[in-house]
């Protein structure tokens, strides 16, 4: 006999959130503080999971590739900026909410993102009403889409795979939690997401 799905884990920026810090945030930021892109990208890429991974602050990275010259302003003024670009997806928002108020699923995020920026949107969103663990890259020292990380949300909530699903905007990041046995669900729209959930159990 099958087992009910009975814990969900969350990506953040694609399914809840808009992305934090992906390509379309950095070049309004570098739009809007007229920074060249095409200097900007080759110093921010091999940055990233350092970054992400909680092993480079948002000081170190900034100064890396973006104040490594004289502004005309200041490193808070650009924190600002980045932190303004984050918003919510409010329909999709509201089923991890209505879900998490159902009290009969364990909501959990699992999420590739910056610790200062990863914090900053869930106390401005109030993740922490919806979800009791947070499973974030720079948390953990793991990125999607390494296994590991999978493996890892398994161990610390001590589930079996086929009791779990995983919600993610991106087909790359499904393809390891399948292999485990997760059910996984690919986010396109919330209508899309609701009957995907409804098909294993989850309403």
């Amino acid at each position: 006999m099958a087992k009910q799905v009975n814990t969900l884990f969350w990506d953040i920026g694609g399914v809840l959130l808009n992305n934090a810090w992906d390509r379309d945030e950095r070049r309004d930021a570098l739009a809007h503080f007229a920074i060249d892109e095409a200097e900007f990208e080759p110093r921010h890429q091999p940055l990233v999971p350092a970054f992400e991974e909680g092993r480079l602050s948002l000081d170190d990275y900034l100064e890396q590739t973006i104040f490594y010259v004289p502004r005309k302003f200041t490193k808070d003024d650009f924190k600002q900026r980045m932190f303004s670009l984050s918003h919510a997806l409010p329909e999709n928002l509201s089923l991890a909410r209505s879900l998490a108020a159902s009290g009969k699923f364990r909501m959990a995020t699992l999420n590739n993102e910056s610790r200062e920026l990863n914090a900053d949107r869930i106390a401005t969103f109030g993740l922490h009403e919806i979800f009791g663990l947070f499973l974030s890259s720079c948390y953990v020292g793991l990125r999607k889409p390494d296994a590991a990380i999978y493996r890892l949300a398994l161990d610390v909530t001590q589930k079996p795979a086929e009791e779990c699903c995983f919600i993610d905007d991106r087909a790359a990041n499904l393809e390891a939690p399948m292999r485990l046995g997760m059910h996984v669900i690919q986010m396109q729209s919330v209508g899309q997401l609701q009957a995907d959930l409804a098909k294993i159990g989850v309403a």
